[in-house]
């Protein structure tokens, strides 16, 4: 409730690893061995009702389970729960774990034809581009990728853009997931939930195919829940995102053209510009991390949620460098006409940005700042 885990200053002592705090909480950890004893006493109680001495022995036997016939609800009138409770006749044979082995169907995963492509840029560090049409049965793209990335070159990666895929379609879930540095998704097309999940250091870049006829600023492009968990790298985005855009975003930076319900919801380091509207309750729970909104509306101020965070305008020359450099990245990747019109009247748009910052994290940077001037 506090909202405070993360921070290492939880008021009651639980999380966190501050010896002043640790000593507001009283627990101990014989408390918790303690409990899981009394519960696994309950539990042997109530197995040796049953009849049953070991858990192993329980797996299949349906037979002592039945259905409840009490007061019934309407959404419970016409469940049938046989089909759950059937026995095969050979049940004692079939009454154990793992029947079936499980088909991941990994073999056939796309991320295997993008590792192949990308043998020269492991082997000689030659520029990789290579192309392919993706439908939204494709998860993931990217993730075995970066992984084999990793194995071989460690955390920092590969030199960036060294390899690239331009990618065409309907992109599944969890697009460039966990993306690795040196690998570039450029995407014409659309994305559904959670794209870069986890984004590590690689750069997503998703526009609308060349034929659409819709205007990418009022028009969804990717799912909910983009750049959930990113702790690095960018994400360049011509057209809107669902909800949760950002959250728990670390580090990354991004530039997206509008936003749902929730954005950058406890983000706590990056950057993120929103080049069009938001849904209610943007910011919350956001403890790090700045987000620069473009409120050509004015009503911004009435959708976020102020508990932890300030809106200001962009006066300084370090901001406004940085939101300028955002966007014209953000063209340079996109040709986004959201983006050139922003920066074809910048000093007029410049004044309907709104910078969204935590009030703690702004008070950290003001003491890093003012260190810095004493030395």
């Amino acid at each position: 409730m506090m909202r405070k885990c993360h921070l290492n200053t939880c008021p009651v002592g639980i999380a966190t690893q501050d010896e002043a705090l640790r000593k507001k909480f009283s627990g101990q950890p014989e408390h918790v061995i303690n409990f899981f004893f009394f519960v696994a006493e309950e539990v042997r109680e109530l197995m040796a009702k049953l009849g049953f001495r070991k858990i192993s022995e329980m797996i299949g036997q349906t037979d002592r389970l039945q259905v409840h016939q009490g007061k019934e609800t309407w959404k419970a009138h016409n469940l049938n729960l046989a089909p759950l409770l059937y026995r095969s006749p050979n049940h004692e044979q079939n009454a154990k774990s793992k029947i079936i082995s499980q088909e991941h169907n990994l073999s056939h995963v796309l991320d295997h034809e993008f590792i192949r492509a990308a043998e020269p840029a492991f082997t000689s560090a030659e520029k990789v581009l290579f192309s392919k049409t993706i439908k939204n049965s494709n998860r993931s793209l990217g993730a075995m990728l970066s992984g084999e990335v990793v194995r071989r070159f460690g955390a920092k990666g590969l030199p960036d853009g060294l390899i690239e895929l331009k990618l065409s379609g309907s992109a599944g879930q969890s697009f460039g997931a966990f993306l690795a540095p040196g690998i570039t998704l450029n995407l014409q097309g659309e994305s559904n939930d959670y794209v870069g999940k986890g984004l590590s250091g690689g750069k997503i870049v998703i526009t609308p195919p060349f034929d659409a006829l819709f205007s990418p600023e009022k028009t969804i492009l990717l799912g909910n829940t983009a750049l959930y968990g990113a702790t690095s790298g960018e994400a360049y985005f011509q057209g809107c995102a669902g909800e949760r855009f950002a959250v728990r975003n670390s580090g990354a930076y991004a530039v997206v053209e509008g936003v749902g319900d929730h954005g950058c919801e406890y983000m706590t380091g990056g950057r993120v510009a929103v080049l069009g509207k938001t849904g209610k309750n943007f910011g919350a729970g956001m403890s790090g991390g700045i987000a620069y909104l473009f409120d050509e509306s004015g009503n911004f101020a009435e959708l976020c949620n102020r508990e932890m965070v300030e809106l200001e305008h962009v006066n300084s020359p370090e901001d406004e460098i940085e939101l300028k450099s955002l966007i014209e990245k953000h063209v340079l990747f996109t040709d986004s006409a959201r983006g050139k019109f922003i920066l074809n009247h910048w000093k007029e748009n410049l004044s309907k940005f709104v910078k969204v910052i935590p009030s703690e994290y702004k008070r950290v940077l003001q003491m890093k700042k003012d260190g810095a001037r004493h030395e």
